[in-house]
């Protein structure tokens, strides 16, 4: 490029800025020493436009450098907001894992320990509204009874599905329950995950004793989980009824710690209706 012509382009350039610096200063003068306001008035329309237009020209780097600096700064409150969402959402996936983990495992248990969780179709809710333990008695009063479905054999559960009793009598609306250390209960049970069998015999205690008959020799841990088998007939086979205390004794609940229970079903198979 030629720079003759680069230089006379220069020159125009700085000739028309100076062109323009002098219009708002001939505007001041005519204002100041000559106010004749036709001028002035026409002066304005000209002025003004220039005016704005230079200080358009002038600030536009001041201004483009604010907006840069503002759009960086959204940038970066964006950035970290980005980041805090990702913090929370991998909290979350993690937390997520865990209940997945949890639960598979719990599935996993239940199915190596033979304990049912499934809730039956048939399910009667009822509210537990006087107990009797008297010597080696206990029993307990539910408020559900033949205009609700109950019938006489049907299993009692507390909420969680740990076996309360056997309806053993039923009015019309009431019920009253054989809890399972009422010495005349007696229900075939045995050890979940192991095919060890045995009668749960009740002696009003707290912890009623176990009589191991497949295996006579054989002695539970502490802690063993104890549900009922369908060897009798009589009960489903899975209903959890407690845990181990020592090599006989077997905790169970008691009647006066439940105020809500589930009345369950079940058909001539052992299974729930």
């Amino acid at each position: 490029m030629n720079p003759k012509t680069l230089s006379s382009r220069a020159l125009r350039l700085i000739k028309s800025a100076a062109a323009a610096a002098m219009v708002p200063i001939v505007f001041i003068y005519v204002l100041v020493s000559k106010p004749d306001f036709y001028l002035i008035n026409w002066l304005g329309h000209v002025v003004l436009p220039v005016a704005h237009f230079v200080g358009d020209v002038v600030t536009w780097p001041i201004r483009a450098t604010g907006e840069a600096v503002s759009n960086i700064y959204d940038l970066s409150q964006l950035r970290a907001e980005n980041e805090r969402l990702q913090r929370e959402l991998d909290a979350a996936r993690a937390d997520k894992n865990i209940c997945d983990v949890a639960v598979a495992e719990n599935k996993r248990l239940s199915n190596e320990l033979d304990i049912v969780h499934a809730t039956p179709q048939n399910v009667i809710m009822a509210d537990v509204v006087h107990d009797t333990v008297a010597l080696h008695h206990s029993n307990f009063l539910i408020n559900r009874g033949v205009f609700d479905g109950i019938k006489k054999g049907m299993v009692v559960t507390s909420v969680d599905g740990v076996m309360a009793g056997i309806v053993i009598d039923v009015g019309g609306e009431f019920s009253r329950v054989r809890a399972l250390n009422d010495a005349a209960s007696n229900i075939a049970v045995r050890i979940a995950g192991d095919e060890v069998y045995g009668f749960l015999q009740g002696d009003g205690s707290a912890s009623p004793e176990i009589g191991f008959f497949s295996r006579p020799e054989f002695r539970a841990a502490k802690g063993m989980t104890v549900i009922t088998s369908n060897i009798s007939g009589v009960l489903p086979n899975g209903i959890l009824v407690g845990t181990m205390k020592n090599g006989r004794d077997v905790k169970v609940l008691q009647p006066d710690s439940v105020s809500r229970v589930k009345v369950l079903e079940f058909n001539t198979n052992n299974e729930y209706k």
